[in-house]
């Protein structure tokens, strides 16, 4: 028993260290331009001002930066890019790398186990075999958890875009028809609204002030997001240019088609919603009616069985 509590209590307090680590953020006056300065002056020893970094920067950091490397050395190469595609549909969100999202799953492992085993061996008494395994689903779980979180942010980031999609082709549309240019257009709708759609507008516009063609940066966008009516909408705006089509035209059959969707949609959630409705009404609501109904029934019923 007290092997198992120092156990609990030393894998508790390194999941805080690494979390510390994680989350702590770097100082400006530690940086190594103020280091060689602050040597060539002589104000202070190399070590000196070395010992005046935080402990985190000193100790915790190359810790976890080699964990994190030890990790993805031992992760494939198609889990890496399966892992760096998911965070480009998510929007790089808080701009996570690869590595840090390997690190995020590490500390999910970490923390479901040593959260779980000091609950089971300290604070409960289970039975052993819970004792055993419960610390291990545990990490397993936290080891998984960034992933559902990932999908949650793809889903979400993809459903913003597809509802966001009518609104900015109408306005698009306008756009052009009132004589602006396509990249004007999205100019004009990118600082209309903030969401996915618009932001993914404005990379792309960057991207082409940067030197890149219309059609590589529409399809880099339409990979981003993979949604798809942006997919249409791209596909769309590059045969426009490969035929010489008027782009007025098509974004006009685009927004068409866009609403179109949109109403059927809204349709298809409409018919679907008694369906969904039937589940709680039949768990939460019969039974109190029923209560309600046959409640002053039961007295009486129970005194005539008495007797």
């Amino acid at each position: 028993m007290g092997i198992a509590v120092l156990a609990s209590l030393g894998v508790t307090l390194g999941i805080l260290i690494f979390f510390v680590g994680l989350t702590r953020p770097r100082k400006d006056e530690a940086s190594a331009q103020t280091r060689v300065t602050a040597y060539g002056s002589g104000i202070a020893t190399l070590e000196e001002i070395e010992m005046r970094k935080p402990f985190s920067e000193r100790v915790i950091k190359p810790i976890t930066a080699k964990l994190v490397g030890m990790m993805a050395q031992r992760t494939p190469q198609n889990s890496m890019e399966v892992i760096r595609r998911k965070l480009d549909l998510a929007g790089n969100p808080s701009g996570m790398t690869v590595s840090d999202f390997l690190g995020l799953r590490l500390f999910g492992a970490l923390a479901g186990f040593g959260g779980v085993t000091l609950v089971t061996w300290v604070l409960l008494g289970p039975p052993f075999p819970v004792k055993l395994l419960a610390p291990f689903i545990a990490g397993f779980m936290g080891f998984n958890l960034p992933n559902m979180w990932l999908g949650g942010k793809i889903s979400a980031r993809q459903k913003e875009a597809v509802q966001a999609m009518p609104d900015a082709l109408d306005l698009l549309t306008i756009s052009v028809e009132a004589g602006m240019g396509f990249e004007q257009g999205l100019t004009k709708v990118a600082e209309k609204w903030e969401n996915s759609l618009t932001l993914e507008f404005r990379r792309m516009l960057r991207e082409q002030q940067l030197g890149k063609s219309r059609r590589e940066s529409l399809r880099a966008m339409a990979d981003r997001l993979d949604v798809p009516d942006v997919s249409a909408f791209v596909a769309a705006i590059i045969q426009a240019d490969q035929l010489g089509v008027s782009i007025s035209r098509i974004l006009q059959v685009q927004s068409e088609d866009m609403r179109t969707k949109r109403r059927q949609r809204i349709e298809q959630q409409v018919a679907v919603a008694p369906l969904k409705m039937t589940f709680p009404m039949v768990l939460f609501m019969m039974p109190a009616l029923w209560i309600i109904i046959l409640g002053p029934i039961v007295p009486l019923v129970s005194k005539l069985m008495n007797k």
